[in-house]
């Protein structure tokens, strides 16, 4: 195949000596490995690489591919406008891969606005290769918040058009791990963390990619992980080959979490068809979830894909419980794809007949009224996973030492404006995390004086 390769490689500012001061030399095993790996891609000769980086132009629903002859970038940022980079960009290969995500209907391209300039995430691994004698043209791709499938996809296309055009291509999967391992670290520290990052260096050491595109997204939230869809691009430029996988260094004195890995492709192995078993995985796990739904789960996908399918809001279903319909109560319904928030709205105060009514209204809302996410199409709600939040009536506080974070939802007000913040949401771990969202929320200042009400949820998932 003409890909050569592919390797995974950190970008913290501080690995280059200027900027670091001296405490690049904390990370003085990652630097030795980012040497040895910035070599071999060197020696495998390619023309172009391919550089895929969660600081280039990133869009909810595409994935850019930088376009155009070439960009230049500095990092004048991080108080070194010294350090400067430039990079010609290999147009051909370019157009080739959108020429075939769009025969694909993949949405992904170089559609969007540009950015001329070079990000971090893509001149620190510039920085070794070019330190390593690479001097040929790059491609530049930033990530998305489209799922683990359409990034996948985009490496089986690289792949492709590299073989096409008979181009010699490595791909570089730049991205960190976790931010959050140690408590003194500049984003503090979650469990979450270091089971991330093991997990990743497991999926390197071995290989296991499998285990890297059934990543858990809750797992993958809490540990601020930034690397995560750059890493399923790589996969999938490996699609159907056999794969030597060597991990060269891992640690993460900092509080964030590098790793550098090389994989060299063997032979054609339609085993390895990762992105299909991943898909099917995720598949055979939606179909679990929804076949234990209870009624308050139920009513709210039917609600959504009634409205979505028809137009219509839909008529409540017959023979609900009595539960449903026999009280009235604020509800918040949440959707989620791909383990991401979808969209969520709801009543702090039961506004409808029932409970029943209020779902059934609500989540209709949050499929298509939420303004942070455009409305569900039809094509996606085979994806969907809802969460229903039934409140209690709430109830006034004197300040914030009376409220727990999972225990407690909160509603902040000052004048018509209200912000509020459901329980127990992963990443936000102290209350004055709590009100700080909730006031964000409500267009509050953080200065303002607030009414605080608070709130217990009975969570139906």
């Amino acid at each position: 195949m003409a890909l050569l390769g592919t390797c995974v490689v950190p970008h913290p500012p501080l690995i280059l000596p200027a900027v670091g001061r001296g405490e690049e030399q904390k990370i003085s095993a990652t630097i030795a490995a980012y040497e040895e790996a910035a070599k071999w891609v060197v020696s495998l000769k390619p023309e172009t690489i391919v550089i895929t980086s969660p600081h280039a132009k990133m869009y909810a629903d595409y994935l850019q591919l930088s376009s155009g002859a070439g960009a230049k970038g500095s990092f004048a940022s991080f108080g070194h406008a010294e350090l400067r980079f430039e990079a010609d960009y290999d147009e051909a290969l370019v157009g080739h891969i959108a020429k075939l995500a769009d025969s694909i209907k993949l949405p992904a391209g170089t559609l969007g606005k540009q950015d001329s300039n070079l990000d971090h995430g893509t001149m620190i691994p510039l920085y070794f290769l070019q330190k390593a004698g690479f001097a040929g043209k790059i491609v530049r791709i930033g990530l998305s918040g489209l799922s683990r499938d359409h990034h996948y996809a985009l490496g089986v296309l690289i792949a492709q058009a590299a073989a096409e055009l008979k181009r010699r291509v490595v791909l570089v999967a730049s991205g960190d791990l976790s931010h959050k391992l140690k408590a003194d670290g500049p984003y503090g520290f979650d469990p979450a963390g270091p089971v991330f990052d093991q997990r990743m260096g497991d999926c390197f050491k071995t290989g296991d990619f499998l285990q890297l595109m059934t990543t858990p997204a809750e797992l993958a939230d809490s540990a601020a992980e930034c690397g995560l869809r750059s890493f399923w691009i790589m996969a999938g430029a490996l699609d159907r080959h056999q794969v030597q996988a060597k991990l060269l260094a891992q640690e993460g004195p900092f509080g964030v979490g590098y790793v550098v890995a090389v994989f060299e492709p063997g032979e054609y192995d339609e085993s390895r068809n990762i992105g299909e078993q991943a898909a099917k995985l995720f598949r055979e796990e939606i179909e679990k979830r929804r076949s234990q739904e209870d009624a308050y789960l139920a009513l709210a996908r039917y609600s959504l894909e009634h409205y979505v399918r028809t137009g219509k809001r839909a008529a409540l279903p017959e023979n609900l419980p009595p539960e449903l319909t026999g009280q009235k109560a604020g509800a918040f319904v949440s959707i989620k794809k791909d383990g991401q928030l979808r969209g969520c709205i709801g009543t702090i105060l039961p506004v409808r007949e029932s409970l029943a009514e209020e779902i059934l209204y609500n989540a209709v809302s949050a499929g298509t009224g939420d303004p942070r996410f455009s409305p569900v199409r039809e094509d996606e709600l085979q994806d969907l996973l809802y969460d229903v939040d039934v409140l209690s009536v709430p109830e006034p506080i004197e300040g914030i030492e009376q409220l727990d974070t999972k225990r407690y939802g909160v509603i902040v007000e000052a004048g018509n404006r209200r912000g509020l913040l459901l329980p127990d949401l992963a990443g936000v771990d102290t209350v004055e995390q709590q009100v700080e969202i909730a006031r964000k929320k409500g267009n509050i200042g953080p200065h303002e004086a607030v009414k605080l009400w608070r709130f217990t949820v009975t969570r139906h998932i």
